[in-house]
């Protein structure tokens, strides 16, 4: 099961970039915020709630599809760009082994608690 939700992940970080390479952005750009969602760990400096609601927000597949999907129909490509990388993160991530987040701390994710063997 471990594999197949891998593959899966990369499947969706594959349709990120494909999405991303229909866009009008120079592909530099893609790298360049790959890494983006990430800032929204700034969150735990507050406390661990707040830390794993913003971090959940910002590495929440639904949200990126949204985006993906109102950029296109509002012909709003900042919002089918921010729709992209979060998608391609957010499925990096998880390829990883990075989850969402649960209040108790930042380790402790959906999938389990990472660097546990």
């Amino acid at each position: 099961m471990k594999t197949l939700l891998k593959l899966e992940d990369f499947a969706e970080f594959l349709f990120g970039i494909f999405f991303f390479g229909l866009l009008s952005y120079e592909w530099w750009w893609f790298p360049a915020l790959l890494l983006v969602p990430d800032l929204s760990m700034i969150g735990y400096l507050i406390n661990p709630k707040i830390g794993a609601w913003l971090y959940n927000l910002a590495h929440h597949k639904g949200v990126a599809i949204l985006c993906i999907i109102f950029g296109y129909a509002l012909g709003k490509n900042e919002m089918s760009l921010a729709g992209a990388i979060l998608l391609s993160h957010s499925a990096m991530d998880r390829m990883f082994g990075y989850g969402l987040k649960h209040e108790s701390g930042f380790k402790n994710t959906h999938l389990g608690i990472i660097g546990k063997n």
